[in-house]
Formats: C-alpha cells, sequence, structure tokens
C-alpha cells in the first residue's frame, strides 16, 4: 500500500508552508506529495495568505525534492487551454527528472471561476474527453512529427508537440463518484483512477465499474491502479486525536465515520479495509500543514506497518 501525502493549500499556506510539508514528506518515506488546484478557500477559513498556482508550485518543489512523486488531485481543466497544460505538465516534468503525475478533472466549484473571471461552461465532461485525447495525443506524438486535432472545442493545427515529459508515460489519474462517463474516461485514458472521500462500499462500486469499463475498452482490469483519498486525524491517544481534530474544524466521530481518524491501530485497520475491496494507493489529506508532528507520528506508526 502507498501512502501519499494531499495538501489543500487554498484553505491557506504560502509556497515556504508547502515546501516544509514537501520535505517532510520526502524525510519521512511517504511516496508523494500531492496538492489540489483551487483559487478560493472553502469552509469558515480567510485562505490567507492566498491561493498559489498548482503548477508554478510543482515547479518549485521539482527542484526542490529529490525522490517523491509530485502532481495534483485533480488539475481543473476550466483553468488551462489543453495544448498550454500539456507544455506545463512536460516542463515541470523535466524539472523534476521524471517525477510528476497529472490528475485532470473536469473542474466544479463555481464560485472560484467567478471569483477570478473564468469561464465556467456547462459542457465541462465533454470538454474534459477532449482535453484527455489532446494531453495524450500531444505527448504520444513522435519527434519532428506533428498533431492535428478537430474536435467541438477545441482545434490543433500543425502542432509540433513539444516539448515532452522526461517520462515515456506521464501517469494519468482520472478520479470522481459518477457512474458512466467517468469510469469510461478512466478506462480510456488513465493509469489510475481516484476515489476521493468515499466509504468502502461506494468505493468498490465504483472500483467495479472501472473495472468494466476496462474490460469493454479491451484493457485488462488491472492495468490501472485503484486508489482513495481521505481525510486524515490520527493521534497516539483520544486526546491527541480530538485536538487534531479540533484544529481543522471537525467532529471525531465523524471523521472516524468518512476518513482515517484515531489511533495509529485503527488507522491501519481502516486502511486495510480499502486495501481488501482493491485499494493499493492512499492520498491522505492533511488539513493542518504546520503540524509536523502529525506527518511524523503516521510515518512511525502507520506507514511503517503498510508501506
Amino acid at each position: 500500500m502507498d501512502l501519499r501525502i494531499f495538501t489543500e493549500p487554498q484553505q491557506g499556506a504560502g509556497y515556504e508552508t508547502l515546501l516544509r510539508v514537501a520535505r517532510a514528506t520526502e524525510e519521512l518515506g511517504f511516496d508523494a506529495f500531492f496538492r489540489s488546484d483551487h483559487y478560493v478557500s472553502m469552509g469558515s477559513t480567510d485562505g490567507l495568505p492566498g491561493p498559489t498556482d498548482a503548477w508554478i508550485t510543482l515547479a518549485g518543489l521539482a527542484r526542490e525534492t529529490k525522490r517523491i512523486r509530485l502532481g495534483t488531485l485533480m488539475t481543473a481543466g476550466t483553468f488551462r487551454l489543453p495544448g498550454v497544460l500539456a507544455i506545463q505538465v512536460a516542463q515541470v516534468d523535466q524539472m523534476s527528472g521524471g517525477r510528476i503525475e497529472l490528475g485532470l478533472g473536469a473542474g466544479w466549484f463555481e464560485q472560484e471561476h467567478k471569483a477570478y473571471g473564468i469561464p465556467f461552461p456547462a459542457d465541462r465532461m465533454a470538454r474534459l474527453e477532449e482535453q484527455l485525447a489532446i494531453v495524450t495525443g500531444l505527448w504520444a506524438t513522435k519527434p519532428g512529427a506533428t498533431f492535428d486535432y478537430q474536435g467541438v472545442h477545441y482545434q490543433l493545427e500543425n502542432s509540433p508537440a513539444l516539448p515532452k515529459p522526461a517520462q515515456t508515460k506521464v501517469p494519468l489519474l482520472i478520479g470522481g463518484h459518477g457512474a458512466k462517463r467517468t469510469p469510461r474516461l478512466a478506462a480510456r485514458y488513465a493509469d489510475e483512477f481516484n476515489m476521493p472521500f468515499a466509504s468502502i462500499a461506494d468505493s468498490e462500486r465504483q472500483f467495479g465499474r472501472v473495472r468494466e469499463a476496462a474490460r469493454e475498452a479491451g484493457r485488462g482490469p488491472g492495468d490501472l491502479v485503484y486508489s482513495n483519498a481521505l481525510v486524515v486525524c490520527v493521534g497516539k491517544d483520544d486526546a491527541e486525536v480530538a485536538r487534531r481534530a479540533a484544529v481543522i474544524g471537525r467532529d471525531v466521530d465523524e471523521l472516524k465515520a468518512n476518513g482515517l481518524a484515531g489511533s495509529p491501530a485503527e488507522v491501519v485497520e481502516k486502511i486495510g479495509a480499502y486495501g481488501a475491496i482493491g485499494c493499493s494507493r492512499v492520498y491522505l489529506q492533511l488539513l493542518d500543514l504546520h503540524d509536523l508532528d502529525h506527518l511524523e507520528l503516521i510515518s512511525a506508526q502507520v506507514l511503517s506497518q503498510i508501506g
């Protein structure tokens, strides 16, 4: 089971804070550091010092880390033109020495689009499907050849399809709860399917849909990695769990029901339950980015048992 750290910087974290967490992620033996792609905070937090851009952040971290994988859950397709995104990700992959993974989604948080003047079209899933075709098509085009694409939403003509990523293939993540279109897109394009903030039963049901879609697309169901993203709140005792839950404004019982919360033993047991339905990778949503002792505890008493 891979354990990855997943952050939500729009809730209030500048680059230096993210760098400290990424370096701790690397030093403490976790597999990867991922971040969300949002420009407006959610809930009651003020989001200070303000939003950071996902790919600018990852470019910086690419030069200041050595081992960990780096990526997004999920890059919003509404934020970037697909041709530009292919260039950005390829460049950051080169900067990292081939450690980048791209999670790409349709975009969903309308308020952040209004706040920064970003169009929020109704046909986002149709646009996402074209974006996936373009990004993967550009990277797959051999050097010296050109790439053309004629879609409803995007048209590319005589593109040199450069630069290329350092990796032969940048791992592509697709995720979500959609019952039909999401599994189909994952089966066609994804290396990993991620189920965000879902119960074991809901995850098992969605993993099954993706496996079936993979078979229909002529792929083996085992060709994809199946993962979950879950909030994490671990403590050496009940008091420490309660303290950490209070800092992030959550109830302990709710966290235990909907995430990975409690003692290290409780969290190890629940991760094992997700593993039993086919999950082989968990993104630990770390909401208090100033509590590096939390990361150390998870590394010493959770990762050490299942990593």
